[in-house]
């Protein structure tokens, strides 16, 4: 990303986590709005995700969210991660997910879990490459975790 970029956490709307959403569409398989009502989506992302941005000027164009929300405090789960089309393969994905991994190491949470396509093989690569391993899977989906060491004092 240029000298334009900048990265954040939590500073998108709703409107502007819905056109994102729209925006990498057609980069999820299936579909993301195969599978969800993206507006009803981006709003609750907004309202409850924990959201790590990517921004070019007023445009965002990499997103990971993750929920942290487990009553006992046990797990995260990662349940988005997206770049525009001409921003991925430049490290953004990586980027994020590594502040999201650090995010919930600091809140003293044991684990992370993502759900990933098995057709996405570049974002199975991603996750491998940043320490998730292979818990269970469904017909079409891979569950991967990352079990997260306590920081030393």
């Amino acid at each position: 990303m240029s000298d334009k970029s900048a990265y954040s956490i939590n500073l998108s709307g709703a409107s502007e986590i819905t056109a994102h959403l729209f925006r990498v569409d057609a980069g999820f398989e299936p579909t993301l709005s195969s599978r969800v009502d993206i507006r009803a989506y981006a709003q609750k992302l907004h309202d409850r995700a924990v959201r790590f941005e990517a921004w070019m000027g007023e445009e965002l164009v990499g997103l990971v969210a993750s929920y942290c929300n487990q009553p006992d405090g046990s797990k995260a789960f990662v349940t988005s991660v997206s770049v525009w089309p001409e921003f991925q393969g430049q490290g953004i994905a990586g980027r994020l997910m590594r502040e999201c991994i650090e995010h919930v190491r600091g809140l003293e949470v044991g684990q992370i879990e993502l759900e990933v396509d098995k057709l996405s093989l570049s974002a199975i690569a991603l996750y491998q490459n940043l320490g998730f391993n292979m818990l269970r899977e469904t017909s079409s989906t891979f569950i991967m975790i990352k079990i997260l060491e306590r920081k030393a004092l």
